[in-house]
């Protein structure tokens, strides 16, 4: 059968729109085939006209042009649309917080006895609002960073989605996250040199802790981890699970990267990485992934005197894998901009002087791209055959300000369109008397 796509509704209250969502959602057992769209894979490919996708059990089954649609398939007709995977957030705190500002709110940091052990997955809130109004704006899948408080390890960050369901976490423990470069510095004393060997002398006493834990003594004046910490910094140290670095400098990139001569299991992310197109053939020698901004173009700390919008296009050129995420505020909140992040990068390629990437390029630095940096690329990220089943169907070229998603899909289950902006814009579009009081007279 084919269906049209389906309008947005309002649903008073959010415990209502939750029973609603979960009730309206379609079982796994029927494939879905979303046919005649402009098809984008995500692998960093051109998008192809009239694609069809085809999604069973929760997973890509096929994608491209030709593709057969199954039998008994219920069929969605995307003519004039377009169709990407879910897109990926390369670096946010969604979910952490509902509202920044208001500390009960707010699970980003701490100031704990704790650092580096610290995980951030049982304070993720699946009920926030940031998460409905990201995944509207198409975005599926996150990275989700702690920030430092209390020394330079902010802890264990994790990957979610952003379903409609009460069960956010795709991967726990994802990553360590740390600070090297202004922050860091200020965290450890307040000089560089200071940061470099109090983060060289951490990891080597969780060396140290992997080799005799029954013998270390976290409590001893020349011990700079307590047990729990330690024993949480031993994965990375032998590169267990990789270790999220947020530095901007190019300098201080360089330093980070050295760190392999010491210690050489270490799987390094870059953060940030603002004057990363300054070192891009040393990153991309190293093979270390970099999350960065995008939209970065002010030198906005001396950390970032040489910030240019072309660090992205100058970094993939070196042969960087970039990835695009929220770093220069409302990580929490505004995750739908990674379509401008993008879309930016595009434009770029027309201005004189400048270096953007072309349209499927742009694409896989918020899809695909940042699922690899977490080593999930073989599971998220693209319409390859096997992986998950996060879809987005948009109105119009997802990578221009004047188009939206129309429908979402998270491992092949279709999501509400639906979040408190939508229902507020519905509530107050056609204002009618009612039980509230007026505000004012006309």
């Amino acid at each position: 059968m084919t269906m049209k796509l389906p309008l947005s509704r309002s649903v008073g209250g959010m415990a209502a729109a939750l029973l609603a969502m979960v009730a309206s959602m379609p079982s796994l057992a029927q494939p879905i085939a979303i046919t005649g769209a402009t098809l984008a894979i995500g692998d960093g490919s051109e998008p192809v006209r009239g694609g069809t996708v085809v999604i069973d059990a929760g997973k890509v089954v096929a994608a491209g042009a030709g593709i057969a649609v199954p039998a008994g398939a219920k069929v969605i007709d995307a003519a004039g649309k377009w169709v990407t995977p879910g897109l990926v957030s390369g670096f946010s705190r969604v979910g952490l917080a509902e509202v920044p500002a208001v500390t009960e709110t707010n699970d980003i940091s701490a100031n704990s006895p704790f650092s580096a052990a610290i995980d951030v997955a049982p304070a993720i809130n699946p009920l926030a609002n940031p998460i409905a109004i990201s995944r509207t704006g198409g975005v599926t899948r996150a990275v989700v960073a702690p920030a430092a408080a209390s020394g330079i390890f902010g802890g264990q960050g994790a990957v979610i989605d952003l379903g409609a369901d009460m069960s956010p976490i795709t991967k726990a423990r994802a990553f360590e996250y740390v600070e090297m470069g202004e922050a860091g510095a200020a965290e450890a004393g307040g000089s560089r040199a200071a940061m470099i060997l109090t983060f060289r002398m951490m990891l080597r006493q969780a060396q140290d802790y992997a080799k005799a834990p029954t013998s270390f003594d976290g409590n001893s004046k020349d011990a700079l981890l307590n047990r729990v910490d330690a024993e949480a910094l031993v994965p990375v140290v032998t590169g267990a699970i990789p270790l999220m670095v947020h530095v901007e400098s190019a300098r201080d990139i360089l330093t980070v990267l050295s760190l392999r001569q010491d210690f050489p299991a270490l799987r390094l992310i870059l953060a940030g990485a603002t004057e990363g197109w300054m070192v891009a053939p040393q990153i991309a020698a190293a093979k270390v992934p970099v999350i960065t901004a995008g939209l970065e173009d002010l030198p906005s700390a001396f950390e970032k005197l040489a910030a240019t919008q072309s660090n992205v296009g100058r970094m993939v050129k070196a042969g960087v894998s970039v990835s695009m995420g929220m770093l220069t505020g409302d990580d929490a909140l505004q995750l739908r901009v990674a379509t401008q992040q993008a879309g930016n990068m595009v434009a770029l390629t027309k201005v004189p002087g400048a270096t953007g990437l072309s349209w499927g390029q742009a694409l896989r630095t918020i899809t695909l791209a940042p699922a690899e940096a977490m080593g999930l690329g073989d599971r998220l990220g693209s319409l390859q055959p096997g992986k998950a089943g996060d879809v987005v169907i948009w109105d119009g070229d997802p990578l221009e300000m004047t188009s939206a998603p129309v429908a979402v899909w998270i491992d092949g289950v279709e999501q509400p369109m639906t979040d408190r902006q939508t229902r507020l814009r519905d509530r107050y579009a056609t204002p009618s008397e009612g039980s509230l009081p007026k505000a004012y007279e006309w």
